[in-house]
């Protein structure tokens, strides 16, 4: 029996089960179930607390990391971290907040970044530690941000692509519903061109 792909779901908009990106990014999950059987986790990001003085001062000083205390940032980190190295796949649902993520995901991202875990510096620059891995990032923004029509900017794909890759996560893959101000019919188009891209990166060959 083949054992499930472990996909660990981050949800990033605040709205719940009316999030654009979460219905999106369970279109993702339904391509993967097409082929393997799953076994997802949901994180709900919102629910996460900002990184604090204790884990900061943790990162300075490897004589306080020793020190963690349970429940303290240092813990939260290392258990995110843990979640994150034991799934196969990274499924990142957010909308897109002032032309990049929002804070609860940013928040999430500085748990998992820890140089000497994560990460070690170099003379060279930044290694990441952890395992390279599929990672899908469903999207929706307000207004465009692909295609000659674009009239704002993105900051939340490079960010992510730059901060993922710092701790060996390069295999990355975003879809994206654009336009979700506009409402109506454009909404629903820009919903069923999002599908369609699932479909041909899942589809046959």
């Amino acid at each position: 029996m083949t054992a499930p792909l472990r996909v660990l779901r981050l949800i990033g908009s605040p709205r719940g089960a009316d999030s654009e990106s979460l219905r999106l990014s369970q279109r993702v999950i339904e391509a993967l179930a097409a082929s393997q059987p799953l076994a997802v986790q949901d994180l709900d990001v919102n629910d996460l607390p900002h990184v604090d003085a204790r884990y900061a001062l943790a990162l300075a000083s490897p004589a306080a990391a020793m020190h963690a205390e349970p429940g303290d940032t240092q813990q939260r980190s290392a258990a995110l971290i843990r979640q994150l190295d034991d799934t196969d796949v990274l499924l990142i649902a957010t909308p897109m907040h002032n032309y990049t993520l929002p804070s609860a995901l940013k928040a999430w991202v500085d748990h998992i970044m820890r140089i000497g875990v994560t990460f070690n510096g170099t003379a060279q620059g930044k290694v990441g530690l952890l395992r390279d891995r599929p990672v899908y990032v469903a999207i929706a923004s307000g207004g465009l941000i692909s295609g000659e029509q674009a009239r704002q900017p993105d900051f939340l794909r490079p960010y992510l692509q730059a901060a993922l890759a710092t701790v060996g996560l390069r295999d990355m893959h975003f879809f994206c519903v654009e336009g979700t101000a506009r409402g109506g019919s454009a909404l629903e188009q820009a919903r069923a061109v999002a599908q369609a891209r699932i479909a041909a990166f899942f589809g046959p060959g």
